[in-house]
């Protein structure tokens, strides 16, 4: 705003009035909404807008298929993870039946050896 040499209240008043026609004078000399002009740059807005909406949609559309996809993987891999889990458990029960039934054996052979020895003590007497 430039310096005003002006400082009376006459003065002052007009250059509000002169502030204010030349903002109606700007104002008139604008476009109108019916202008060529003005329609073409409307219709170059419009136009934008539905390109920048149409990139957002597909931006969704790919970020809802990575995201279906990701949800695919990581169930495939809960349940690869739950089947190596469950063939580890029935691997385990198995080696403890062995276990169990090796320590049947043993003992079963133990007191056959034992039976062996009581029968061949009373063989000498």
């Amino acid at each position: 705003m430039k310096k005003q040499v002006r400082t009376t209240f006459t003065d002052r008043r007009q250059d509000a009035m002169e502030a204010k026609q030349r903002l109606l004078d700007k104002m008139k000399a604008a476009p109108k909404a019916d202008d060529p002009e003005m329609i073409a740059k409307r219709a170059e807005r419009e136009a934008i807008a539905k390109a920048r909406e149409e990139r957002r949609a597909e931006r969704e559309r790919v970020k809802l298929e990575e995201q279906a996809l990701k949800a695919a993987q990581d169930a495939a891999d809960a349940e690869a993870a739950y089947a190596a889990e469950h063939a580890e458990a029935i691997a385990r029960e198995a080696d403890e039946a062995a276990r169990a039934e090796r320590a049947v054996a043993d003992m079963a052979a133990m007191k056959e050896k034992r039976d062996k020895r009581y029968a061949a003590r009373k063989a000498r007497r």
